[in-house]
């Protein structure tokens, strides 16, 4: 359990407009460790990927859904939960494999990010009760602190 130096909440409806919001607000708030540019953007692609799934799968783009947020950063690591109410995954082994999509037109690559751009994932959904997507990112300890203030 990771020992928390702060927390924030987001809650929001299941709108295109709020994946924009969603990753620059958690990349803004993740800019309070000592996180690198380029790790600052595959958070924001993470937290797209998953608002988006959210959006699109979780609510099939209904705008009346609600997508929670909860970013909690540690001492050297940032944990995002992305929530949804929506249908659930049915099958998260089969959901989490590459180019795996429920919508034909969807490359199925959301989930191939998440895990390439963070240390770890976790996918909880059960039919008809939504889905909890759990990523966690951890600030490169082999850099120093001089190293990133530039």
């Amino acid at each position: 359990m990771m020992e928390v130096v702060n927390q924030m909440k987001l809650e929001f409806l299941s709108i295109p407009a709020n994946v924009a919001f969603a990753r620059v607000a958690v990349a803004a708030f993740a800019s309070q460790l000592e996180f690198t540019l380029n790790d600052l953007e595959e958070i924001k692609v993470a937290v797209s990927e998953a608002v988006a799934n959210a959006i699109i799968h979780g609510y099939a783009d209904s705008p009346n859904g609600i997508i929670r947020i909860v970013a909690t950063l540690g001492k050297d690591s940032l944990e995002v939960r992305v929530e949804d109410d929506g249908k659930g995954v049915e099958d998260i082994k089969k959901a989490l494999q590459p180019a795996y999509s429920s919508d034909p037109e969807r490359t199925g690559l959301g989930f191939v990010f998440m895990q390439s751009f963070m240390e770890r994932l976790q996918v909880d959904s059960a039919p008809g009760e939504g889905t909890r997507v759990t990523m966690i990112k951890t600030v490169n300890p082999s850099l120093s602190s001089t190293q990133l203030k530039h």
